[in-house]
């Protein structure tokens, strides 16, 4: 008899079906629901018939990587084993048949299955699969990420578990500051120093912030890992918590990620129900609770002091610093503030060791790094790599290159705020330094390849028009500054003004400086960092621009 079941016990065949956001978008719910459907209608025919055949377990899954060919299905056991993406109704139903075709049913037929079955059979040995290396997303797309069981028979908690029975919480940061963890939201501050400055301050209670306000286009890092293993975010906060003498989570969460909010919800109700929040976490002498809070959408809340600012209930304007939010943070008591990532990687590093961890990487960039790959690229989706792989390996390996009829002109990155690395200096590593050394910023993650056919001056202007339109307007640099530049960029490329393109670019570049240097956050110093670093490697382009539509 064949078992449709989402939870049921070991199968023949395990059919994993990826419920992530990319997926759903693409149509993963109703491929759920034709696989459900598909089963009973075999199972009765079975039932009916008094045969046997083999059992299947369907399976509600998180991201399984390569989001551009979603929905992904993969299939584990059976003639059909792989990974699937894209199936029609029809090729759905023929994987059916050939999963619940009796053993005894004839190669040919078999054979025949799998021919109808291969134009969107992904080749498991792709380098987007085989030179990854998994540590923080181990569990996605394997587990449930609304089942806490299956989180829990995967080993979530087992590491906060060993934290509370055999480590202090000096201990346990010793051991964090050993992997050489650095912030992963893109400032790159090492994680360890930072846990110490927050547990040296005297002032009770502390409190820990998980930033998951993850506004850079084409970044989807947190996304995946608040979608796909929510209770290995929350064990990260638990065991961040306890190192830091803190006894209150908050988890902020940008409103646009709305089943990230939904899972996280649920995982953290779960999380109490199972008495791993709580007064006694786990029965032990520690006491931590984590509360979710949406944030507006306001793309300034990525900065900490806004971001804080947003929790208490306030208008998210960031401050000056110091004081620091380790000094004075949320309700004005020492707070530690670490994106997703950050805190999600705190139990693969404690799983693997810290001296493991650190081995991994290049100079004082350690461990691994996960991404999102998107942009004129083959196989885009998220990854999980060591730092100090270069930029080829991950855009000409691993994401397989661009598109036929296209070459690669740069990579931006770091968002917004970030910059752009040519196609002549992929050869760079992943490597906080290295990229700043190339005018641009490792950032948060994001990685979006330009191909030949996009412009970078009107790249440029659509991310300054973004950062206009996102500056909370408090200091003037920033609200006016990036609104002139918007203005003189339109002017440059409608044929460079009055006075000709090069006067114009030097007005450009005198007034980017100028609100870089004196914004107030991150925002107005960063919004001009594309526009700078593009002019130092991409400036004829703005030239030829002007000259296009000059008289």
């Amino acid at each position: 008899m064949t078992v449709c079941n989402d939870h049921g016990k070991a199968a023949d065949v395990r059919l994993r079906c990826c419920l992530a956001t990319s997926c759903r978008l693409q149509g993963a719910e109703a491929l759920l629901e034709t696989l459900r459907e598909g089963c009973r209608q075999a199972d009765s025919v079975r039932n009916g018939q008094g045969k046997q055949g083999r059992t299947l377990e369907i399976r509600r899954v998180g991201c399984l990587g390569l989001c551009g060919r979603g929905p992904l299905l993969a299939v584990d056991g059976g003639p059909g084993q792989g990974l699937y993406g894209a199936l029609s109704p029809e090729q759905v139903a023929s994987l059916l048949a050939l999963l619940n075709a009796d053993t005894a049913t004839g190669a040919e037929s078999h054979q025949a299955a799998l021919l109808t079955l291969q134009p969107q059979r992904l080749d498991p040995e792709l380098p987007f699969f085989r030179q990854q290396r998994p540590l923080l997303l181990q569990h996605c797309g394997w587990i449930d990420p609304e089942q806490i069981d299956a989180a829990l028979a995967a080993g979530t908690y087992q590491q906060l578990l060993r934290c509370l029975d055999h480590h202090t919480p000096a201990e346990v940061r010793q051991m964090v500051g050993r992997s050489g963890l650095r912030g992963r939201g893109g400032a790159g501050f090492p994680t360890g120093l930072k846990w110490d400055r927050v547990a040296a301050e005297p002032a009770q209670p502390r409190f820990v912030v998980a930033n998951g306000d993850e506004g850079d286009p084409g970044a989807f890092m947190d996304r995946t890992v608040m979608e796909s293993d929510p209770h290995r975010l929350l064990e990260g906060l638990l065991i961040a918590g306890y190192a830091v003498g803190a006894s209150r989570g908050v988890v902020f969460v940008r409103a646009e990620y709305p089943l990230a909010v939904a899972r996280l919800r649920r995982a953290i109700g779960e999380a109490e129900a199972r008495g791993l929040l709580g007064e006694a976490v786990a029965g032990r002498r520690f006491g931590f609770r984590i509360s979710l809070r949406v944030g507006a959408g306001a793309y300034v809340c990525g900065e900490e002091t806004a971001l804080i600012a947003a929790i208490e209930g306030r208008r998210g304007l960031p401050h000056p610093r110091p004081p620091y939010p380790a000094q004075r943070g949320l309700w004005q008591q020492p707070t530690l503030i670490n994106n997703v990532e950050t805190l999600a990687a705190v139990p693969a590093i404690l799983a693997f060791g810290p001296e493991a961890y650190a081995a991994i990487g290049h100079g004082r960039s350690r461990g691994t790094k996960v991404l999102s790959l998107s942009g004129a690229i083959l196989h885009g989706g998220v990854v999980e790599v060591p730092l100090g792989i270069s930029l080829r390996e991950l855009v000409e390996t691993i994401g397989a290159g661009a598109p036929e009829g296209q070459r690669i002109k740069a990579v931006q990155t770091g968002g917004p705020t970030g910059g752009f690395i040519a196609a002549s200096d992929l050869d760079t590593p992943l490597d906080y330094e290295a990229f700043a050394a190339r005018g641009s910023a490792l950032g948060s993650g994001g990685l979006v390849v330009i191909g030949d056919q996009t412009s970078i001056p009107e790249l440029v202007l659509h991310g300054l028009r973004f950062c206009a339109s996102e500056s909370c307007g408090q200091c003037v640099p920033c609200r006016a500054g990036t609104r002139t530049l918007v203005t003189l960029l339109e002017q440059l490329q409608a044929g460079g003004g009055d006075r000709g393109a090069a006067h114009a670019l030097a007005q450009i570049e005198e007034l980017a400086a100028m609100v870089g240097s004196a914004s107030l956050c991150g925002l107005g110093q960063g919004a001009v960092n594309p526009l700078l670093n593009s002019l130092n490697r991409f400036r004829s382009e703005y030239s030829a621009a002007a000259e296009e539509v000059a008289p």
